[in-house]
């Protein structure tokens, strides 16, 4: 199954019309995007859009052969303008399934939000499903009986959506996912690629045709990956960001609850609204068996509260006790953790502290933590196919 790409964007295009901002001020030239439209073999148009008859010749396409035209959004507004020679644009019930004279069988998929996604079977039986913007998959069956070959999503928009997908089977290892309606909400250039591989998905330009059932080989997601950065420097969120496409995730954090610290509870309660309602928390510091066990995706935040309890644990904070036993048993419990990452099969996303750039700690106990914090980093970074640091909330790879 043929599939070209006339555009890959959001309805206003990437650089949107008269809009100042970063993302748009970037998207030019290659990195400009008109609206999401997709041509399936020649002869099915899914979404028409300004252009398309253009955008279809710079590919080395044409759409004379174009059988139908099928739109997955309402359109309220005025008629859509029609190029000439293709058949009248219109939705197919949710549910309903066509078949095209060309052999393409296209079922209307229901969606959670207004619009209509479709699940196109080649006469070779290649296998696509296409989303709308901010759609995601209603009411998916527990076991799907066969993974799609491709799924082109709003990937950036709605990425628990590829979570559910994955979750159910619609999109398994070899499926291959690409990321359309790019808007200016996501980056722009080799941070959007880098981010969509992080989920096993991709961007490509305007025009790109690709073949569903293909063998190419897949972004690879790393399983290892430690996240570190300055205070409110935007780690959190990009940790949480690499596991959104994942269908269970295990958010364990180790700062657990401190009463009556108005302070601390609103910190966690931003971290919990901003994670998908599918995530199970786990409150402890006991990181070494659940790294041991089989499971989901796990989410550690953060090392540097695993330290401070190891810390207490040992007595490090008292000088003497520190130089009588403490810094041996320390060194004995950080060893395990790391040990316990090397060996993991789970996919694990850490986040920890950067310190040690500025003021250096006024007490001895502050400056035996800042060492030791970065004696765990550099020892946990080790065991990571991929580290980041996250600078003013701009995420920069330093592995992987």
């Amino acid at each position: 199954m043929e599939l070209t790409l006339l555009g890959t964007g959001a309805p206003l295009g990437l650089p949107r019309p008269d809009c100042p901002c970063a993302v748009c001020a970037r998207s030019r030239g290659p990195h400009a995007r008109a609206a999401t439209a997709l041509l399936v073999d020649g002869a099915l148009l899914l979404d028409l859009t300004p252009g398309a008859a253009l955008a279809a010749a710079r590919a080395g396409r044409s759409l004379v052969g174009v059988r139908q035209v099928l739109l997955t959004s309402p359109h309220d507004g005025p008629p859509v303008e029609l190029p000439a020679g293709l058949p009248t644009a219109g939705r197919v019930p949710d549910g309903r399934e066509l078949t095209l004279i060309s052999g393409h069988r296209v079922r209307a998929v229901p969606m959670d939000s207004p619009g209509t996604g479709y699940e196109v079977v080649s006469p070779e039986g290649e296998r696509l499903l296409y989303l709308p913007r901010g759609g995601a998959p209603a009411g998916l069956p527990e076991h799907h009986p066969r993974p799609y070959d491709l799924v082109a999503a709003d990937v950036t928009g709605r990425p628990e959506a590829l979570a559910r997908l994955r979750a159910s089977g619609a999109v398994g290892p070899d499926t291959e996912v690409v990321a359309v309606h790019l808007d200016h909400d996501a980056p722009a250039g080799a941070e959007l690629d880098r981010r969509l591989a992080a989920a096993g998905a991709r961007a490509v330009p305007d025009g790109t045709v690709l073949y569903a059932g293909e063998y190419r080989e897949l972004p690879r997601v790393p399983r290892r990956t430690l996240v570190t950065g300055g205070a409110r420097s935007g780690k959190s969120v990009e940790a949480e960001r690499r596991l959104e496409t994942f269908p269970e995730v295990l958010y364990v954090a180790t700062g657990g609850t401190r009463e009556g610290d108005a302070e601390w509870a609103e910190r966690v309660g931003l971290h919990r609204e901003r994670r998908p309602a599918s995530w199970r928390t786990a409150e402890t510091t006991d990181l070494v068996p659940l790294l041991a066990g089989d499971g989901p995706a796990v989410l550690v935040d953060c090392l540097s509260l695993w330290l401070t309890d190891a810390m207490d644990r040992v007595g490090a904070w008292d000088d003497a006790r520190w130089e009588e036993s403490g810094r041996a048993a320390l060194r004995e419990r950080t060893a395990e953790l790391v040990a316990a990452v090397r060996a993991t099969r789970r996919t694990v996303v850490a986040v920890t502290n950067e310190v040690g750039s500025g003021v250096v700690p006024g007490t001895a106990a502050g400056r035996r933590f800042r060492d030791e914090l970065g004696r765990l980093n550099a020892a946990f970074a080790d065991e990571c196919e991929q580290v980041v640091v996250v600078v003013a909330g701009q995420p920069l790879v330093l592995r992987g």
